[in-house]
């Protein structure tokens, strides 16, 4: 089997999309994998440092809670591997690849200033994916750009200074998350870094879920063959089925909204029952969740080193 690795960005508390559209992926792969917390993806716009290590404590319990406990776990900052090939790779990259980062737009849209690193981050985006040399990254669609900017710069580093890189293959995830839509907003997905009421967390208690999906956007549409899927004239109720079908449920003689939301309530809290609880058990032990990814971290140094190392003699750094 093929190496995985997948980061994610401490940027919000993990949602459902989260759990349904990458972390239960991520447990059914856990050999030869590498799942990061990328905390130094995290600053590349304004952070409170306070929050910062607290998400990225709640984000490492998580992925303990939901069953990754044979993976390789790590925190992106522990292993200086990450922004040491970040800045060489910053040396191959030009100003005109990085200015076309859609992500680097739409977050400096309308802002008088932005931060460096929030421009040049492809590259650190680029440098997690080499140094641990998959031959294949599943992403969201609204990450493929920067996984083609990746091969981009293997290629060319490949070319100019001698094979160091494996050049992966871009496999893009439709993935549970993109189909798991804001309850209030159903136009958009549900998004950890977006403070909406229809976002369900991982950490919701039952009584907060069944409040959000009770408020969750439907229709005026009545009779029993209102609780369809649609998505371009019901984007609400479509919704709920997905997230219902997702969590394990089914719409089966279901005939009315308020049915279906109960349905959903209950699909969803029983889904995260057991991932809270765990959690809870993690939480109370701090230390214990701090040596797995101190192990982990050691793991990623003594993998990364040779990579780094190639790397830098190519360059000429060695």
């Amino acid at each position: 089997m093929s190496r995985t690795l997948s980061l994610l960005t401490p940027s919000g508390r993990l949602t459902l999309g989260s759990y349904l559209g990458a972390l239960a992926p991520m447990a059914q792969r856990q050999d030869d994998a590498f799942y990061g917390v990328a905390d130094l993806h995290a600053m590349t716009t304004e952070h409170d440092p306070r929050q910062l290590r607290a998400l990225s404590a709640e984000m490492a319990t998580l992925f303990l809670a939901v069953g990754l406990d044979r993976a390789t776990l790590f925190r992106q900052s522990q292993v200086p591997a990450h922004a040491e090939l970040a800045y060489l790779l910053e040396c191959v990259a030009t100003t005109g690849e990085l200015n076309r980062m859609i992500q680097f737009k739409e977050k400096g849209r309308g802002v008088e200033s932005t931060r460096v690193s929030l421009f040049t981050y492809p590259a650190l985006m680029a440098a997690d994916i080499l140094l641990y040399r998959p031959r294949q990254v599943p992403v969201g669609a609204d990450q493929k750009q920067h996984v083609e900017l990746t091969r981009d710069l293997a290629l060319r580093f490949n070319r100019r200074y001698g094979e160091v890189f494996t050049v992966p293959e871009v496999v893009t995830s439709s993935g549970g998350s993109a189909r798991v839509r804001d309850l209030l907003h159903p136009q958009r997905k549900m998004s950890k870094s977006a403070d909406s009421a229809g976002t369900i967390y991982l950490l919701d208690p039952p009584d907060v879920v069944r409040k959000k999906v009770a408020r969750a956007v439907t229709d005026s549409d009545t009779g029993p063959a209102a609780v369809r899927a649609d998505p371009d004239a019901k984007p609400g109720v479509t919704n709920l089925l997905e997230i219902l079908a997702a969590c394990g449920g089914s719409a089966d003689g279901v005939t009315t909204y308020g049915a279906l939301k109960r349905e959903v309530t209950d699909a969803v809290v029983s889904l995260l029952g057991p991932v809270q609880a765990r959690y809870a058990d993690l939480a109370a032990d701090p230390a214990y969740v701090t040596g797995v990814l101190e192990s982990g971290a050691a793991h990623c140094r003594q993998v990364t080193a040779p990579v780094l190392a190639s790397a830098r003699a190519a360059l000429g750094l060695a």
